[in-house]
C-alpha cells in the first residue's frame, strides 16, 4: 500500500500566505472606512415659527439648549398713532450679516462667511403711524423667502447659518415667520443661504470600485488586501496566485 505523505510547502510560498493573512486582517478596516460616505455638513431644520406681536421668540440653531438669537416684535399704539420694531439681537459674541445697522435680507446663493459684516444687534423693520399716515422702512418690509446670515459660537468656535424669514406689516405692526434654519458643522467654515445639504461625496472616490455595479466573484480573504488597492491590485494577487499554485505543485511532486 502507497503511504502518503505530507507535502512542505517552500518558504517563498509560505511568505506569500502570511503576506496575504495580514493584508486580511487590515483590509476589512480599511475598506469599510474608506466605503463609508462622510456625513453631511449643513444640518438644516425646517420649521414654521411665528414671531407674534409683542413678543420675544429664541433661536437655537444647532439645538443644544443654548439660545443663539432672539427676535422682538414691539408694537405700542394709541388711538390715532403707533410705533412698531422688528428687532434682532444675537448672544454674546454672535451676529447678523448687517446692511448699514440694519440686519440684511438677503436673497438664496449668498456666501456667508469670515468677511462678512456682522453685528450683534439691531433693526430688521420698523414702522410709524399717525393720523391715518403710515410710513416703515427697513430691508425687511413685506418680504418672501428672504435670508439673514448669523454667526454663531459652538464650544468656543465660530460657525455660519442662515435663517429664512416671511415678513408683513400694516397698521397694527409687523408679523414675521421663520420657514427655515441651517448652520455648517464645520468651524469657520462659509455657508450658502437657501443651502440645505452638504457634500457627502468622498474625494478621490473614482478609485473605489462602485459595489453597486461591481461584476467580480467575491474575493477569497486573502484577497482582500489587494483588493482594497483597486484594479492594479487585484491583477497584482491574481498573478501572485497562479504563482503560488505553481510552486505548491512543484512541491507536491517533489515530495511524492
Amino acid at each position: 500500500m502507497k503511504r502518503s505523505r505530507s507535502a512542505n510547502l517552500p518558504d517563498s510560498l509560505h511568505h506569500r500566505l502570511n503576506t496575504y493573512a495580514l493584508a486580511a486582517s487590515t483590509a476589512g478596516v480599511s475598506w469599510l472606512a474608506l466605503s463609508q460616505p462622510a456625513g453631511a455638513e449643513i444640518v438644516y431644520t425646517p420649521t414654521h415659527l411665528n414671531i407674534s406681536q409683542n413678543s420675544t421668540i429664541p433661536l437655537d440653531l444647532n439645538h443644544d439648549g443654548i439660545n443663539d438669537f432672539s427676535f422682538s416684535n414691539f408694537y405700542a399704539g394709541w388711538t390715532n398713532s403707533g410705533v412698531g420694531a422688528l428687532l434682532l439681537k444675537g448672544a454674546q459674541g454672535n451676529g447678523f450679516w448687517a446692511s448699514t445697522n440694519s440686519a440684511a435680507a438677503l436673497p438664496a446663493g449668498v456666501s456667508i462667511g469670515p468677511k462678512g459684516p456682522f453685528r450683534g444687534y439691531g433693526a430688521m423693520a420698523n414702522m410709524f403711524q399717525t393720523f391715518g399716515s403710515f410710513q416703515s422702512w427697513g430691508p425687511w418690509v413685506n418680504v418672501k423667502h428672504r435670508y439673514l446670515g448669523l454667526k454663531f459660537s459652538i464650544k468656543g468656535k465660530i460657525h455660519y447659518g442662515w435663517a429664512r424669514l416671511n415678513v408683513t406689516n400694516g397698521h397694527g405692526g409687523f408679523s414675521g415667520t421663520i420657514t427655515g434654519y441651517a448652520y455648517e458643522t464645520v468651524p469657520n467654515k462659509p455657508v450658502i443661504t437657501g443651502k440645505t445639504k452638504g457634500s457627502d461625496e468622498i474625494e478621490s472616490s473614482h478609485d473605489l470600485p462602485n459595489p453597486a455595479s461591481a461584476t467580480l466573484p467575491t474575493p477569497k480573504p486573502s484577497s482582500l488586501g489587494f483588493l482594497a488597492l483597486g484594479s492594479p491590485g487585484f491583477s497584482i494577487w491574481r498573478r501572485d496566485e497562479s504563482v503560488a499554485a505553481t510552486e505548491y505543485a512543484t512541491s507536491v511532486r517533489r515530495t511524492s
